[in-house]
């Protein structure tokens, strides 16, 4: 009897050993033979899945996103229905930064897709830009809501802005080495106390 493939499954051991490959070499590094080599299957099923290098570099940033997209689901059902917005905002801002070994991989996919997005390889500013308008939006929101004030939503979303772009120079730090993970919670806890006296 012939074995039933999981096909989700095969796709997300491929989008998962592309994550490692990219971490480590960069989107240039991540073709199929290297991919196929770190998933232990062979180029011809990762084309299968994936027709070109661009679909499977997209699969592979969506899986990223919907990653984290999970671990914030499971943040916010234990803050509870009647968290404050810094606590939600908080909880987005460290969700973000590379505090633990896999959120230290997802970034550095994440700046390899960014550093793709610069030299116009392989992505577009549009495919890219979906989760940081959405981060922007969701923090807007809460920063009007802590306001109490809709009138304010210009400054809340250019705020909103100042604490994304505040993460992303903080994660970029880490990554870098420049700055420790410590460091990096006690920026944010800085950077939210300026926003948000």
């Amino acid at each position: 009897m012939p074995r039933l493939v999981d096909h989700e499954q095969r796709r997300r051991e491929i989008t998962s050993a592309a994550r490692t490959v990219i971490a480590t070499g960069g989107l240039d590094a991540a073709t199929f033979q290297a991919v196929a080599a770190e998933a232990g299957i062979s180029v011809r099923l990762i084309q299968y899945y994936f027709g070109t290098k661009r679909d499977l570099m997209l699969a592979t940033h969506t899986a990223v996103v919907a990653d984290f997209g999970l671990r914030f689901t499971a943040q916010f059902v234990a803050l509870g229905p009647e968290a404050a917005p810094r606590e939600i905002i908080r909880t987005f801002a460290e969700g973000l930064l590379p505090l633990d070994d896999q959120r230290q991989q997802d970034n550095l996919v994440f700046a390899a897709f960014h550093a793709a997005n610069l030299t116009g390889n392989t992505v577009s500013s549009e495919e890219m830009m979906g989760p940081p308008r959405y981060l922007i939006t969701t923090i807007t929101e809460q920063l009007v809501r802590e306001r109490g004030d809709e009138s304010g939503s210009h400054t809340a979303e250019l705020d909103a802005e100042l604490i994304v772009g505040g993460i992303t120079g903080i994660t970029q730090g880490v990554l870098a080495g420049g700055c420790t993970r410590e460091r990096a919670v006690e920026l944010i806890d800085r950077l939210l106390d300026r926003v948000l006296p």
